[in-house]
C-alpha cells in the first residue's frame, strides 16, 4: 500500500499520511482547518515489512484502509527531572 505524507504548516511535528495523493477531501473538514496548509514530504510503500519511526505501519495501513487518512500528531513532551 502506498501511502502519502504531508506535513501541516500550522501544527509542528503534525503529518497526515492519505492513501491518494493529495485526496485533502478524505479529512474531515475540521480537521483540515486545524492543520491549515499541508506540505508534501514522502511517498512511501507501507509493507508489512515497513517500519516507521513514530508510528506503527499496521496501524497506519489500518487507517488509511479504513479511513483514507491517518494522523501522526507530536510525541508528548519529555518530562524533565523533578526538582526537590
Amino acid at each position: 500500500m502506498q501511502a502519502y505524507v504531508y506535513k501541516s504548516t500550522r501544527k509542528a511535528e503534525t503529518y497526515v499520511y492519505l492513501r491518494e495523493r493529495e485526496a485533502f477531501e478524505l479529512l474531515p473538514p475540521a480537521l483540515r482547518a486545524q492543520l491549515g496548509g499541508l506540505q508534501f514530504v514522502l511517498e512511501v510503500a507501507l509493507t508489512p515489512e515497513r517500519r516507521l519511526a513514530r508510528e506503527d505501519a499496521a496501524t497506519v495501513r489500518r487507517n488509511l484502509a479504513s479511513a483514507g487518512f491517518h494522523l501522526q500528531l507530536p510525541p508528548p513532551p519529555a518530562e524533565g527531572p523533578v526538582d526537590a
